[in-house]
């Protein structure tokens, strides 16, 4: 069965952005790759070549959370829109909470977690980098 991961982009904040992620999901970054370390990389801007080419984050079971600096150098344009949520299926209530809240540091809660009339936990954040998240737990506890 083909697995679905996400790739984001960042304007510059892919580091940042994953050193971030990773406090929140834990484990151990699968490739961290540069700009400089590409074939054309000697050909960038110093700032450019300690952009990140190529990241990968496994998260839960079989996911990987991946993502790239988009360089204007290279004809790049990034436009932070709201054309991504994430879904966070966490395996308890426990762990939503303490997913919901680590991704809502400096960000903006736009659905406090709550049990939804469908029964399930969930909630919707946008953390500090503008990535839309949606947490959610199946048989979660009434709040």
């Amino acid at each position: 069965m083909p697995s679905v991961n996400t790739y984001l982009n960042f304007n510059g904040t892919t580091e940042e952005a994953f050193n971030f992620y990773r406090s929140v999901f834990g484990g151990e970054f699968t490739a961290l790759q540069r700009f400089k370390e590409t074939p054309a990389g000697d050909k960038l801007s110093q700032a450019d070549q300690e952009k990140i080419m190529h990241v990968a984050l496994p998260v839960g079971n079989g996911n990987i959370l991946m993502a790239t600096d988009a360089l204007e150098s290279m004809g790049q344009k990034l436009i932070t829109g709201n054309n991504i949520s994430l879904s966070v299926e966490a395996d308890s209530d426990e762990q939503a909470h303490e997913l919901f809240n680590k991704l809502a540091v400096d960000g903006t809660i736009t659905i406090p977690l709550a049990t939804m009339f469908w029964g399930a936990l969930f909630g919707m954040v946008t953390d500090k980098f503008g990535i839309q998240w949606m947490v959610n737990h199946d048989g979660g506890e009434q709040e």
